[in-house]
């Protein structure tokens, strides 16, 4: 090998360990990355379970508050007839 081809061989190999290296950092905050997105998005979907079952009691509350209130009206309306 020649002198001019012992420094393309050395510059290439600093060139590739930097990619190399770079690539490595750059994968390891992409899958910290990822992890954290994740979290969140777990997150978000406990937070939508949670609405969804606040939103059926209320549903179903509601139901149940319409019952009272036309059983108390009935009431109303036979106590104002009996007067």
């Amino acid at each position: 090998m020649t002198t001019t081809d012992t420094v393309l061989l050395i510059i290439l190999t600093v060139l590739l360990s930097l990619f190399f290296l770079l690539g490595s950092v750059l994968m390891f905050v992409i899958i910290k990355l990822v992890l954290a997105i994740r979290r969140v998005v777990d997150k978000a979907e406990d937070v939508v379970e949670s609405a969804e079952h606040v939103a059926e009691v209320f549903k179903d509350t509601q139901g149940r508050l319409a019952l009272i209130k036309l059983v108390r009206n009935i009431f109303k309306l036979a106590k104002r007839r009996g007067k």
